[in-house]
């Protein structure tokens, strides 16, 4: 099977750490060309979709069974957190319909003013009495149910903003004062931010999609490597600056030495998915969710999949983001044009590494850092981004040129 980018043919993608993915192509001193051309509306990829559905059926029927006990106990309704996420999923298919529909070579040029909103709405959220303040983090914007988090829909502009300016930079991205250092300091602007919120997963993803992009658009491994160790103090003062950042980072090493504080988490965590099983104890009887398992139906949501379906259950979710993986990538290297190439690379990092967190989270293999598993977890905002990343994905697959 030929992955090489299809418009490498007539127009030139600097791409010169991809060639796991790719042949490089030769670089090119010149930014895209935007020669108007002919479109048609290909198909949609039917695999994409079917996956991303799935993930999502299966996403609302765990949180019906992993948030029904909390929901009674608090609200008196075992239905309430579903109902919830049953509305963010009607708002987040509409956008998507729209992120779908809409030619999006056109949202290039809001890229900047969308990266602006973006930074203004993460210090908003700072600013006492206006961002909401829960468990001690400020993340969100708005009262009840209608609040939105901001370094969510950050993720989805990160990946807007460094899309354009790669795909306009062409071989300057070798350049480390004049390609890498630029879009690191966006990167690492927005990352700041959200860690001051706390909200370190979430940062930490930020920094991964930033040097996933940087790395596909062809940025030399040193200029990378010292970005890291540029940056690397920072994080080690901030984790440590904290004990009980310091705690539950380090408690995934050997979280039965404080089984009952900072290691409770991943104890927890880890017998709901032993307790599991090959075929698990049966959709809706977990033990693990009557209070057992902290944040059951947002960051270990996977726990209880592991514990109600089994490992069949896991390895199918596993599966399914596999899948999803797959015909993203493939999508991103028939693009026809640079900017679709890396927002759909963009967008697929932005799921996947965030998928791959929290599994690793929930089974010990990785810091406890709060991040949703994708389409699977509790939460609004991380589902409208996630669904709006899936259409902007499938948007960059259907659009070809005429004859092509």
């Amino acid at each position: 099977m030929n992955l090489q980018p299809q418009f490498v043919r007539s127009e030139v993608l600097p791409v010169r750490n991809a060639a796991r993915i790719a042949p490089p192509p030769r670089l090119s001193r010149k930014p895209e060309r935007r020669t108007p051309r002919s479109y048609e509306s290909a198909p949609p990829d039917a695999i994409l979709f079917i996956s991303v559905a799935c993930l999502v059926a299966i996403g609302m029927v765990m949180v019906f069974s992993a948030s029904s006990t909390t929901a009674y106990a608090v609200h008196h309704d075992v239905a309430y957190f579903f109902k919830r996420q049953l509305m963010w999923l009607g708002v987040g298919s509409l956008a998507a319909w729209g992120a779908f529909r809409i030619d999006y070579t056109k949202l290039r040029a809001f890229a900047p003013a969308l990266f602006i909103l973006t930074t203004l709405a993460l210090v908003a959220v700072l600013v006492p009495h206006l961002g909401a303040s829960v468990n001690g983090s400020r993340r969100w914007l708005g009262i009840s149910s209608l609040s939105i988090q901001p370094s969510e829909f950050a993720k989805l502009t990160l990946v807007f903003f460094l899309a354009v300016r790669l795909a306009d930079m062409g071989e300057r991205i070798l350049s480390f004062s004049r390609g890498v250092v630029p879009l690191l300091i966006a990167t690492f602007l927005v990352a700041l931010l959200i860690q001051r919120e706390p909200d370190m997963g979430t940062a930490s993803i930020i920094v991964a999609i930033g040097f996933v992009m940087l790395f596909v658009a062809g940025a030399r491994i040193p200029h990378l490597l010292g970005g890291i160790l540029f940056t690397a103090p920072v994080v080690v003062y901030s984790i440590f600056a904290h004990s009980y950042q310091r705690e539950r980072i380090l408690a995934f090493l050997n979280p039965w030495k404080d089984p009952l504080n900072y290691g409770f988490h991943i104890v927890q965590s880890l017998y709901a998915l032993g307790s599991g099983g090959w075929w698990g104890v049966g959709l809706g009887a977990s033990r693990e969710k009557f209070f057992y398992l902290p944040e059951q139906y947002t960051d270990f949501i996977f726990s209880i999949v592991g514990e109600e379906l089994g490992l069949i259950g896991t390895l199918t979710v596993v599966a399914l983001f596999v899948v999803f993986a797959t015909r993203a990538v493939k999508i991103a290297m028939r693009a026809e044009d640079r900017f679709g190439y890396f927002l759909a690379l963009g967008c697929t990092a932005l799921i996947v590494v965030q998928a791959f967190i929290n599994i690793g989270v929930v089974t010990s293999s990785w810091p406890v850092t709060g991040v949703p598993l994708p389409f699977i977890s509790f939460g609004g905002s991380a589902l409208v981004v996630d669904l709006i990343a899936v259409a902007l994905i499938a948007n960059v697959g259907r659009r070809r040129r005429i004859g092509s």
